[in-house]
């Protein structure tokens, strides 16, 4: 069910967001038997919807047999439980629908603390009238209370108190991932997170590009939990590539602010590779709300990477001539864009490439000449950065090429500043010294 206010400026068309709404339902399990939009001027702020259409839906329950409704905004808890008198049958709204979705996608235990912190935030506010029943005052004049008002303290107190709990395990959560940033610091492996709205194709681009075997399904949020695999660039340099949480439209603040722990992976994330379903119909609004939940989180600055996925959704061939218009549009629009099909695997080494030379971007300068009993340090500096160009002297291996800037102070000590200052070159068979 959705309204389609005249004074709302959107991206998305109500005809559109009420689709992706059947989306979701189908993906919580679901079977949809109708949908319907009301042109209002503002919501009925006792019932969302206006008088005579919540009548028309009463009927249609009876007639149908429809157990649930399920509202494309998110209903006040008073809407919601008007709606529920009145329909005779169970309502929830976008929120709630998410939320369910993600307490059967969530497996890890930060994934489940996480989803079940959100769930108890959404569910406080929403206890009133759970206890109608009960509601009825005892006593004469000047009597307080009652059974309805004890029970609905008694569970407002242990959906507190469970919030606090979860609260405090998610911070240990939060510490222990932060003990592994560090250590990643320390090595100065690059994180690059790949982020998009759901469904764009991120978990399926981590399967082609490291066989993960993360679950991939046409459907909205197929995956939850995040993931982490280690990849070496073209130019040798590894790197951690993490499949994050997908973004939608109007995600509530108290899912963002839940999944906070998840998303601080992206603070520290050298370059994001935004994943775009290029042949979706809505795809730039879908990329505006991305870029919108990043500048909430202060990330809209980070260097990226645009993947333009499915391509082979507008071609049968790639590349292609001519270009597809919408892969057209969308390379002029978007940073860096790549055009990739990550199921069949096309521009994936295309990728590879553009992601190794923005992080290159990011790396400084060194030239160093490494003694041959330093052969880890040459190993080190592959590994983690650049290397250009070496040449085997006498005195070790002369090195030039890129380094994150943290790892600088471990060639310090054997920097060469002055080219000419090297001594004359061997045989490259001297590299067995090392």
């Amino acid at each position: 069910m959705g309204v389609s206010l005249a004074a709302t400026e959107s991206s998305w068309s109500p005809a559109d967001s009420l689709a992706e709404l059947r989306q979701l339902a189908a993906t919580a399990g679901a079977r949809v038997t109708g949908s319907t939009i009301q042109a209002l001027r503002a919501p009925n702020p006792r019932s969302y919807l206006g008088a005579g259409k919540v009548a028309e839906l009463a009927m249609r329950r009876k007639e149908e047999g429809v157990d649930l409704f399920i509202f494309d905004d998110e209903l006040s808890p008073s809407q919601a439980r008007n709606l529920e008198q009145e329909l005779g049958a169970k309502v929830i709204d976008r929120t709630g629908l998410v939320l369910d979705i993600f307490g059967q996608r969530a497996h890890t235990y930060e994934g489940r603390l996480q989803v079940q912190l959100a769930q108890y935030e959404y569910l406080l506010p929403r206890l009133a009238g759970q206890w109608t029943h009960l509601s009825r005052q005892e006593g004469g004049v000047g009597a307080r209370g009652g059974p309805g008002e004890t029970q609905l303290e008694i569970d407002r107190r242990r959906v507190r108190e469970r919030i606090a709990d979860i609260k405090r395990d998610l911070e240990r959560v939060r510490r222990s991932r932060s003990l592994h940033r560090a250590r990643r610091l320390d090595q100065s492996i690059a994180v690059v997170p790949l982020v998009g709205y759901t469904n764009a194709g991120k978990s399926t681009l981590l399967n082609s590009v490291t066989s993960a075997g993360v679950l991939a399904e046409d459907k909205l949020f197929a995956t939850l939990d995040p993931t982490n695999r280690r990849i070496r660039l073209p130019s040798g340099r590894q790197v951690i590539l993490t499949d994050t949480v997908g973004f939608i439209q109007r995600l509530p603040p108290s899912v963002v602010a839940a999944f906070r722990a998840t998303l601080e992976e992206l603070d520290v994330a050298d370059l994001l590779v935004q994943v775009v379903d290029v042949s979706h119909p809505e795809c730039p609004a879908q990329a505006a709300e991305v870029a919108g939940v990043l500048a909430s989180l202060h990330l809209g600055e980070k260097p990226c990477v645009t993947v333009l996925n499915k391509v082979d959704r507008l071609t049968d061939v790639w590349p292609a001539s001519p270009v597809p218009e919408p892969i057209a549009l969308a390379a002029r629009e978007y940073p860096r864009p790549v055009a990739i099909s990550a199921e069949r695997g096309w521009g994936i080494a295309d990728l590879l490439d553009e992601i190794d030379r923005a992080l290159a971007e990011q790396l400084h300068a060194m030239r160093a000449l490494l003694p041959y009993a330093e052969g880890a340090l040459l190993n080190f500096w592959k590994s983690h950065g650049v290397v250009e160009a070496e040449e085997y002297l006498e005195d070790g291996v002369l090195v030039a090429g890129r380094l994150p800037p943290m790892l600088i102070h471990r060639y310090e000590r054997y920097r060469q500043r002055d080219p000419a200052a090297s001594s004359r070159p061997v045989r490259r068979e001297r590299v067995a010294r090392g």
